[in-house]
């Protein structure tokens, strides 16, 4: 059997959305918003929402690997997977953790803020947590963001990255910021193992202390990475190996509501780009449009759940 599935690693959660937001609350002690909404969210959910939405037929199969708790907003993650045909083992229900809630604060200008439980299951995964050996036949392994998770440093992602490897996968990288100020060396063994890393602009800088898109690229294929993807917003993506480097331009006149999940969606993009053996200039092409698609209404993964396959191809 031909390896088809996708595994994505990281956050399963629920985003309680406001928008517009502003701190005029704190004086007036309540403030109307335009819409007050409940979503899934989380990285790793995000991205297989969308991957699953754009395999459409049920291939690729997408499996999550995540914790979430054994509560009402445990069961709203199980019931949406369950719907979206996402496969998630129920061995990742922990009943002494509390599923993560995410209080976010739109801005009218699409920005957003966030308020969330430290003690959440938001960001409670380990690498024993995750499945192994993993699905047999699985062609994609996505970290869906290094930083996130203050037990899987340096040695952890490595170890599941060596293991996506012999097992035959491509290994693909998000990040977030970094919180400790780690530096490209300090994740430099799990780097190592990565084909696609796709950070965004800021991340990029902090972690590698480039100025610019270019030598932030540099730094991390010095560190091993074979192909990196920083997304630019507006501008775009930048692609870079040690091949060629190129920039791919963003979706024209986008109307920016909500900036929540855009990455995410960006990600599952490319994912499901390389998991139809395009190449790397259409994957990152279909990756900006669908970050686009994004931004354009509120929520994480709304833009895609009541679209078609052929709305986006």
């Amino acid at each position: 059997m031909d390896k088809n599935e996708i595994v994505i690693v990281g956050a399963a959660i629920v985003d309680v959305l406001v928008s517009p937001a502003n701190e005029s609350v704190f004086k007036t002690g309540s403030c109307p918003a335009d819409t007050i909404h409940m979503s899934i969210g989380g990285d790793a959910l995000n991205e297989a929402t969308v991957l699953a939405k754009l395999g459409n037929s049920g291939c690729p199969r997408v499996y999550l690997e995540t914790v979430i708790g054994d509560d009402l907003a445990g069961k709203i993650v199980l019931r949406h997977c369950e719907k979206m045909g996402i496969q998630m083992d129920k061995r990742h229900i922990h009943s002494d953790l509390d599923t993560g809630i995410n209080i976010v604060l739109v801005r009218k200008d699409g920005e957003r803020f966030f308020l969330t439980n430290a003690n959440g299951s938001l960001r409670r995964l380990t690498l024993e947590d995750i499945t192994d050996p993993l699905p047999e036949n699985a062609k994609i392994l996505c970290f869906a963001s290094i930083f996130v998770y203050p037990e899987m440093k340096d040695y952890e992602m490595s170890v599941l990255f060596k293991r996506a490897k012999k097992q035959g996968m491509t290994v693909c990288a998000d990040m977030t910021k970094c919180k400790n100020g780690e530096t490209v060396h300090d994740i430099s063994n799990a780097l190592s193992y990565v084909d696609y890393l796709l950070p965004n602009k800021e991340e990029a800088f902090l972690v590698t202390g480039g100025r610019t898109v270019e030598e932030a690229a540099d730094s991390f294929l010095a560190a091993g990475v074979r192909n990196v993807v920083i997304k630019c917003g507006p501008d775009g993506c930048f692609v870079k190996n040690k091949e060629t480097e190129m920039w791919i331009s963003a979706e024209p006149e986008v109307n920016c509501v909500d900036t929540t999940g855009a990455g995410d969606s960006f990600v599952a993009g490319f994912v499901y780009g390389l998991s139809r053996g395009c190449s790397l200039e259409e994957c990152a092409a279909y990756a900006n449009r669908c970050g686009g698609m994004a931004v354009r209404t509120i929520g994480a993964v709304e833009w895609i759940m009541n679209r078609k396959q052929g709305d986006i191809l």
